[in-house]
């Protein structure tokens, strides 16, 4: 993990004594989370399968939670996905994320957690805001339609651990990842994001020996894309080392303290550059063509990262070399039959 403690403190807000709960440990962020966790010495992890508890049962939740008392918790568990699974289901992707996120957080709330740490997302910004997006431009305009449930959610979620901290002082932080991708991710034909999705696509073109894949929209919006093991290190970073009431945490532009930070690279491109990155690592040498018919979503989406990265923390791996690292994980799951339909 970098770390430069030149702008914040150097005493370490939680210990590798600490009982901590990652919610959602199986998932691409979560078992990302546990791998940082454990590389820096934090052994004592709580971690639970969904047949076993169900986040969105409130009772089970609490009851889980009075029994083991965690002192940091890692909200991580969410329901996602791509602009079609968000398009076909967003009773899902609103209500399940909102009942998820309540459950975890208020039991953490009311059983003492020590220091919490809630993942958002950076489709929380409005669609239109100016680039790259300062965490200022929260709430400042209209969302992206295709992924407008899920943001909902995830504001909800944000201004939850904002009321927290606000009215009882409880320790709740929250980082907004960009694109992220990497081991562990979804390769469902309809279901997956776009990195993973172009994976699948041109493999299964490759192996074909098709002449031409075609990918959705146009090609032209810009996206940023952080490997999922940069921002396992960044959430430890964070709850080791940002206290947003430091005199040396980042602030808004109007001086007031920020609970709220953005996390990505800090740098994009275009969805037509990433599908030739991917092709050619894969070894497709036919045509890329792109269907206008089918939404682009947001233009352009690059995050701010100047105040996490102020604090010490930045990334680690490259798009060319995280895609490599994703490429062998997409193998092993061809290997072991874990690709879904």
């Amino acid at each position: 993990m970098n770390l430069t403690l030149k702008t914040i403190d150097s005493i370490e807000l939680i210990n590798k004594e600490e009982s901590i709960f990652v919610a959602g440990h199986r998932g691409m962020v979560g078992s990302a989370i546990c791998r940082s966790f454990n590389r820096n010495g934090f052994k004592n992890l709580l971690t639970i399968d969904r047949r076993n508890l169900d986040l969105l049962n409130s009772q089970l939740v609490d009851a889980w939670f009075q029994k083991y008392r965690p002192s940091i918790v890692v909200l991580a568990a969410a329901k996602v996905g791509g602009i079609e699974a968000n398009r076909s289901f967003p009773v899902d992707f609103i209500l399940n994320n909102l009942q998820i996120q309540n459950n975890v957080i208020n039991a953490s709330w009311k059983y003492g957690v020590k220091r919490l740490l809630f993942l958002g997302s950076s489709c929380i910004y409005p669609k239109f805001s100016e680039q790259p997006i300062k965490e200022e431009a929260l709430l400042t305009g209209p969302l992206e339609p295709t992924n407008e449930w899920y943001a909902i959610a995830k504001i909800t979620g944000l201004k939850l651990c904002q009321a927290l901290r606000k009215q009882y002082n409880f320790d709740a932080i929250t980082l907004m990842p960009t694109n992220l991708y990497g081991p562990g991710d979804n390769y469902h034909k309809d279901n997956s994001h776009v990195l993973p999705a172009m994976i699948r696509r041109f493999y299964e073109a490759y192996k074909r020996g098709d002449d031409s894949v075609t990918c959705w929209g146009t090609g032209t919006p810009l996206r940023e894309f952080l490997h999922v093991d940069d921002l396992g290190d960044a959430c430890l970073f964070a709850l080791r080392f940002w206290k947003p009431e430091s005199i040396n945490a980042p602030t808004f532009l109007n001086g007031q303290k920020l609970s709220y930070l953005n996390i990505g690279t800090g740098v994009d491109l275009k969805i037509k550059e990433l599908a030739e990155i991917i092709a050619e690592k894969i070894g497709f040498s036919g045509s890329i063509k792109w269907d206008n018919s089918k939404p682009d979503g947001t233009p352009k989406k690059q995050l701010d990262v100047s105040r996490i990265m102020s604090l010490g923390w930045k990334p680690k791996i490259s798009l060319e070399k995280g895609i490599d690292h994703t490429l062998k994980d997409f193998h092993n799951q061809i290997i072991n039959q874990n690709i879904r339909e």
